[in-house]
C-alpha cells in the first residue's frame, strides 16, 4: 500500500505492518478481466504481501505483477497440473507461508483452475480466504437490465454439437435469465443452438470484451442474432458473456410501450375538452397514475410544434 509523504511516520508503520500480517492461508484473489484498472488496493496489498503467487500462467501474471511492480515468487498451477500443484501448496501453507492463487484473468476456481486447490486446501485443515473482484458475469449483468430478478450462471456449455443440445434441452423451460460464457470461435455455433433451442422471439445479450478497449455490449432478438454477429468480423472477437433474457423483460416493456400510448391517447382527449389542470386531475383518477407524470405530459401536448 503506497502511502503519502505528508501522513505521520506512526502511521507508515502500521501500513508496513498491514502489509505483511497475511494469515497462514490460500487467498483466493479476483483480478481485471480486461482493465487493469479494475483490480482492487486489497487485491494488490495481498499479492504484494503472499510468500508465493500461484498463478495459471507465469507469463500472464507477470503483466499484472510487472504493472504494479511486485515482485514475489510464482509458481503455476493449470489445469493440466492442478492435483500434484495443491500437494505443493499444502506444503507450503504447512511450512507457515501464505498462498496467493490467481488466474489469468477473473476469479479462480469459477469457470476456470482453482477448486481443485481450494478444496485439497480445505481438506487439510488451512484457511481459505476470498479477496474479491471485478466478475464479468456481474459486470454484463449490470449493463443488460437482467440482474434485478433471478437469473443462473452456467459457464461454458460443452463443445460438442449434441452435447451441447443436450445440455440446453434442460434449460428450454426456464423463464428467468441464464448467463454463459462462450469463445470467439465458437460464438456463432452457440447462439444457433440458443435460437432452436429458446425461439426466434427470445432476446439474447451478447457481451463482448466486457472492461477491455473494444467492449461491446448489444441486445437483439435470437432470430437476429446470428445474421448480427455475421454482419461484421469484429462481432466474432474476444471473449463473451451471453445472456439470455429472462422472458417477461420482453413482455414488460411492450406492455410498458402500450400502457404509455393509453395514457397519451386518454391525456390528448382530455386536454382538447378541458382546461390543463382539469384534464390532468382527471386523468390522473382513470389511470392511477402520478399526477407529476400527467402533468408534464399534458404541458408537452398542450405546447406549440417547435416549427410554429
Amino acid at each position: 500500500m503506497k502511502v503519502f509523504a505528508s501522513r505521520e511516520k506512526s502511521e507508515k508503520v502500521v501500513t508496513s505492518e498491514i502489509e505483511h500480517s497475511l494469515e497462514n492461508a490460500l487467498y483466493v484473489v479476483a483480478t481485471p478481466i480486461g482493465n487493469l484498472g479494475d483490480i482492487t488496493l486489497r487485491a494488490i496489498e495481498t499479492l504484494k504481501s503472499a510468500n508465493v503467487i500461484a498463478c495459471e500462467d507465469t507469463r500472464v501474471t507477470r503483466i499484472l505483477l510487472n504493472h504494479f511492480a511486485i515482485q514475489n515468487r510464482v509458481i503455476a498451477v493449470h489445469e493440466h497440473n492442478e492435483r500434484n500443484a495443491a500437494d505443493g501448496i499444502i506444503n507450503l501453507l504447512q511450512q507457515g507461508q501464505s498462498v496467493a492463487l490467481v488466474t489469468d484473468a477473473g476469479t479462480p476456481a469459477v469457470s476456470d483452475p482453482g477448486a481443485v486447490v481450494v478444496n485439497a486446501v480445505r481438506v487439510a485443515g488451512f484457511k481459505v480466504i476470498p479477496i474479491p473482484g471485478a466478475s464479468a458475469v456481474i459486470a454484463a449483468l449490470s449493463a443488460s437490465g437482467e440482474g434485478e430478478h433471478d437469473f443462473t450462471f452456467a459457464g461454458f456449455l460443452p463443445s460438442g454439437a449434441g452435447d451441447r443440445k443436450r445440455a440446453l434441452e434442460g434449460w428450454k423451460s426456464c423463464r428467468h435469465a441464464l448467463v454463459f460464457y462462450e469463445t470467439p470461435h465458437r460464438i456463432v455455433e452457440m447462439v444457433a443452438a440458443l435460437l432452436d433451442a429458446f425461439g426466434e422471439e427470445r432476446e439474447i445479450i451478447l457481451a463482448r470484451e466486457v472492461t477491455k478497449k473494444f467492449e461491446n455490449i448489444h441486445r437483439v432478438k435470437l432470430r437476429d442474432a446470428v445474421a448480427w454477429l455475421e454482419s461484421d468480423a469484429n462481432n466474432i472477437r474476444g471473449e463473451f458473456v451471453v445472456i439470455v433474457a429472462n422472458t417477461s423483460t420482453g413482455e414488460a416493456l411492450e406492455g410498458k410501450v402500450a400502457q404509455d400510448q393509453e395514457l397519451e391517447r386518454t391525456l390528448a382527449i382530455l386536454c382538447s375538452e378541458l382546461p390543463l389542470k382539469q384534464a390532468v386531475a382527471l386523468a390522473v383518477k382513470l389511470t392511477g397514475e402520478k399526477k407529476n407524470k400527467i402533468y408534464d405530459l399534458a404541458l408537452a401536448l398542450k405546447a406549440p410544434p417547435e416549427n410554429s
